[in-house]
């Protein structure tokens, strides 16, 4: 059976406070107040950091045994290394205790932004570096720097496959030749919602298809109305018979739709915990 999750991108929102959670709730506890009503997020301050092993222990202690995180790889070595000589920086990333999330631990989304162009030699360079499966990504991350020397999580306590998914902003990767490319390695190509802003690829290349919706009309503000989430709930059910796990995260915060949003789509696909 497809496994078919929905969920929200991050869940501490100053804005979502008394609006979503509920007034009072300590911030400690917003997580597992995500948790009791949908069955995945993505942890998007990896994007932005490099974590801590106790952190990703801690957000794993905070949800069900059967939870599910996405984490969002770095943007040094998407941004600022733009894939090219990023060895050091994925050791250093999959030995911040990206592991230590255990079973819990879903797909890496490596997001490009939209200045990257499709160069197939760069790209095919980064995509042979991925491991895909925990024991692999423990063996690249014995290679970190020093600055991880005192806080790296090596450990891994079965070995479970790392999947992944590649998100570009680019009209370039508009091409057959990018999708050959990702489903050679095994890639998911995010299909994304942008409002138009940027390409909206729905072609599926790897077992999970990776879903992520900005906004139906306006990027990161507006919400999905009733047949919109008719439409993708359609959309996700055939990619589901076809036997692939599907992954769908809301990324529409700015004006407190994205929980809502979510758990509406989850709803219409019985994809609620406990379901």
């Amino acid at each position: 059976m497809a496994d078919v999750r929905v969920g929200i991108s991050g869940w501490r929102y100053a804005p979502w406070r008394g609006v979503f959670y509920p007034a009072g709730l300590p911030q400690q506890r917003e997580l597992e107040y995500v948790a009791q009503r949908l069955r995945t997020v993505e942890i998007n301050g990896s994007f932005y950091s490099l974590q801590r092993p106790e952190r990703y222990r801690a957000w794993a202690d905070q949800t069900p045994d059967d939870f599910l995180f996405s984490v969002k790889g770095g943007r040094f070595v998407t941004h600022m290394k733009r894939l090219r000589g990023v060895e050091t920086a994925l050791a250093n990333f999959f030995a911040s205790g990206v592991l230590a999330l255990g079973p819990r631990l879903g797909p890496i989304l490596w997001q490009l932004p939209p200045t990257t162009t499709f160069e197939p030699e760069v790209l095919d360079a980064f995509l042979a570096l991925l491991p895909h499966d925990t024991r692999a990504a423990s063996a690249l991350a014995q290679h970190h720097d020093d600055r991880l020397t005192d806080r790296a999580w090596l450990r891994v306590d079965g070995d479970r496959p790392v999947r992944h998914a590649i998100e570009v902003r680019h009209a370039s990767f508009r091409d057959p030749a990018f999708t050959a490319l990702a489903r050679r390695h095994g890639v998911a190509v995010v299909v994304a919602d942008t409002a138009g802003r940027w390409p909206l690829l729905d072609e599926p290349t790897a077992d999970v298809v990776y879903v992520r919706l900005h906004g139906d009309a306006e990027l990161y503000t507006s919400g999905y109305d009733e047949p919109a989430l008719d439409r993708w709930a359609a959309r996700v059910r055939g990619w589901a018979q076809a036997g692939r796990d599907v992954l769908v995260y809301f990324d529409n915060d700015v004006k407190v739709r994205a929980p809502f949003d979510a758990m509406s789509l989850a709803e219409r696909l019985g994809a609620t915990p406990g379901r």
